[in-house]
């Protein structure tokens, strides 16, 4: 057998064929590239990062990268969360952060950094950005290290934060969904925000592909469970707001301030009950309005299920003043719910 072939004086090397694999030769030529890459972008969709690897916060987005050998990126051991940024203030981040490190406590992966400074770093990235209407998302990792199963090889587990561009509204327009025939998720994985997402990426595919906005899971006892990455709401024929019980799927924080707020249309006499349960698929589908509930919606009406009317098929009266409940309280809720961002 011959030598390996070496890299040419034009820095490629040529194997089959006319394809040549180009070989950067320095740093500074693979930044230009990365540089020339990004400076076709009209608008930068990421303003900030934060690396725990580098020990900072990132402007430059031909900079803002995660080690190969990142347990996250080729076995998949990493948690996250995320945060709305909405007029200058970051909504529930709170309630988001703690839910993170319950995820990270069942992953077995810990923080470099106590809870106050993962809260810290993340209303500093926000200022950092200077982004008044977006979202935060963040990751722990078991960290860079190797490329075995086990993390026990890793020296530290890693945090990483981004800051993204997304001018989300209120969703006043109905959607169609899909019962899913992806299988949902063991409730060990389905119960904590982990970066294993191909059941849900197969899933939002699926949809597509059939003409949906999305998916529903229906569990194997046959009970409502949830859509890939947000959570299902319905109203009874009783205009009674029900959510499926959180014991197998992701409790989401805006689906849990939803079921705080709701009680005072109950109060009103808008709705006579707000309550979580199991709920079979005839019991769903003989609801009168159904919902999506998750961050950046925060309610999207669902109109449309395998084809078959929801109700009367048209956006449901109390959909849409659930919805308004949640987007006041992103407007102008309690500061337990809304941080200020100190922007330079």
């Amino acid at each position: 057998m011959g030598n390996p072939p070496e890299a040419t004086a034009t820095s490629e090397i040529e194997i089959d064929g006319d394809f040549k694999v180009h070989v950067f030769s320095s740093s500074s030529e693979l930044l230009e590239k990365l540089h020339q890459t990004w400076s076709s972008v009209e608008k930068q969709p990421y303003p900030a990062m934060y690396s725990s690897v580098y020990g900072g916060i990132i402007l430059d987005p031909a900079m803002m990268v995660i080690p190969i050998d990142d347990h996250m990126v080729h076995r998949g051991h990493g948690v996250f969360d995320t945060a709305i940024i909405f007029e200058g203030h970051l909504y529930e981040l709170d309630v988001h952060l703690d839910r993170f490190l319950r995820s990270a406590s069942k992953a077995k992966i810990s923080s470099p950094f106590p809870r106050s400074t993962l809260r810290s770093i993340l209303i500093q990235l926000t200022a950092a950005s200077k982004l008044k209407k977006g979202t935060l998302r963040y990751w722990l990792s078991a960290g860079p290290g190797d490329f075995l199963l086990s993390s026990s090889g890793c020296p530290t587990p890693a945090f990483y934060a981004v800051v993204i561009d997304h001018d989300f509204s209120q969703c006043k327009e109905g959607v169609k969904v899909i019962t899913s025939s992806v299988p949902m998720k063991a409730p060990l994985f389905a119960t904590m925000k982990n970066v294993n997402y191909l059941p849900n990426v197969l899933s939002v595919l699926e949809a597509e592909e059939k003409g949906a906005f999305g998916s529903i899971w229906i569990d194997e006892v046959g009970y409502i469970a949830e859509g890939p990455n947000v959570n299902v709401a319905f109203i009874t024929q009783e205009k009674e707001l029900v959510m499926p019980f959180f014991d197998n799927i992701l409790y989401g924080c805006t689906a849990k301030r939803l079921l705080e707020l709701a009680p005072k249309l109950v109060d009103q006499g808008v709705l006579k009950s707000v309550t979580t349960k199991n709920m079979t698929v005839d019991e769903a589908r003989g609801a009168v309005e159904m919902m999506y509930v998750g961050s950046t919606l925060p309610v999207l009406p669902i109109i449309m299920w395998d084809d078959q009317p929801i109700g009367d098929g048209k956006v449901g009266e109390l959909t849409m003043l659930l919805s308004d409940l949640l987007w006041d309280d992103m407007v102008a809720g309690p500061d337990t719910q809304r941080i200020l961002v100190p922007y330079v």
